[in-house]
């Protein structure tokens, strides 16, 4: 897929993952609409990348708030690619609490909602779309989901964290294989520890701790990394159905 005079809808676009990959993608030419919370940063962050990009205030959970984000995406041309970036961070809760009860299940009901369902909700509204776009160099579009190493080796404490990344990685061939009839590809990244606005509020010897963890490079994923891998599988028309890891070669410990 090219990536130059195309437009391109960014979910957490206001910060990390999200807006490194909304910036690349505007340096490449294309056209942006960073979609994220009303109180976000979004409206700052498309004043500073200019005329090729817009905010689009969204819940991503509620099946009604996407539709005037894509209508915005929709005003610049035909949707062409998805970069799905928003989500939560895990509670470390658990399974049982010290006192041995059964601990919180709305905090884990919470987290499931969030990155699950509005994995989904995303995909499917934005499938929607880019099934009415003309077919070009074979595609009508390509979207790129974000899952977490936590989904292949999670840590205790990391249960619904890791419930709602797994199901994100097991959600990609289905749904690579069920939009292909209509041209559409679906590829997911696994980023590893990456110096995001989370990762931001640990103690800098927690931080260095987690570098010194990772094999090569030794150091936190940067957001441009994950940026370079999306637009990667946006231009890439053979790959689809994959879920590729970021991460250095990391492997998470349990703890």
């Amino acid at each position: 897929m090219q990536l130059k005079d195309n437009t391109f809808f960014v979910t957490g676009g206001a910060s990390g993952l999200g807006e490194a990959t909304a910036s690349a993608l505007v340096g490449a030419g294309a056209r942006v609409v960073i979609a994220d919370l009303a109180a976000s940063d979004g409206a700052a962050t498309a004043e500073r990348l200019g005329d090729a990009a817009v905010f689009a205030p969204v819940d991503i959970t509620d099946a009604d708030s996407l539709g005037p984000a894509l209508d915005a995406a929709e005003k610049f041309g035909p949707l062409r690619g998805v970069v799905h970036c928003a989500g939560r961070g895990g509670d470390r809760l658990r399974i049982l609490t010290k006192e041995g009860e059964p601990n919180d299940l709305d905090s884990f009901r919470n987290i499931i909602e969030i990155n699950l369902i509005g994995t989904y909700n995303v995909l499917r509204t934005a499938a929607a779309r880019m099934a009415r776009n003309e077919v070009i160099d074979g595609e009508r579009g390509s979207i790129v989901l974000t899952a977490s190493v936590a989904a292949f080796d999670g840590q205790i404490g990391q249960t619904a964290y890791t419930a709602s990344k797994a199901a994100v990685h097991g959600i990609t061939l289905v749904a690579a294989r069920d939009l292909a009839s209509q041209g559409i590809r679906v590829n997911t990244i696994a980023p590893g520890t990456f110096d995001t606005p989370m990762l931001a509020r640990l103690r800098d010897d927690i931080r260095e701790g987690l570098a010194a963890g990772v094999p090569f490079p030794k150091r936190l994923g940067r957001a441009e990394d994950y940026a370079g891998m999306a637009l990667a599988l946006l231009e890439n028309g053979y790959t689809n159905g994959e879920t590729i890891r970021v991460d250095g070669a990391i492997r998470m410990p349990p703890r």
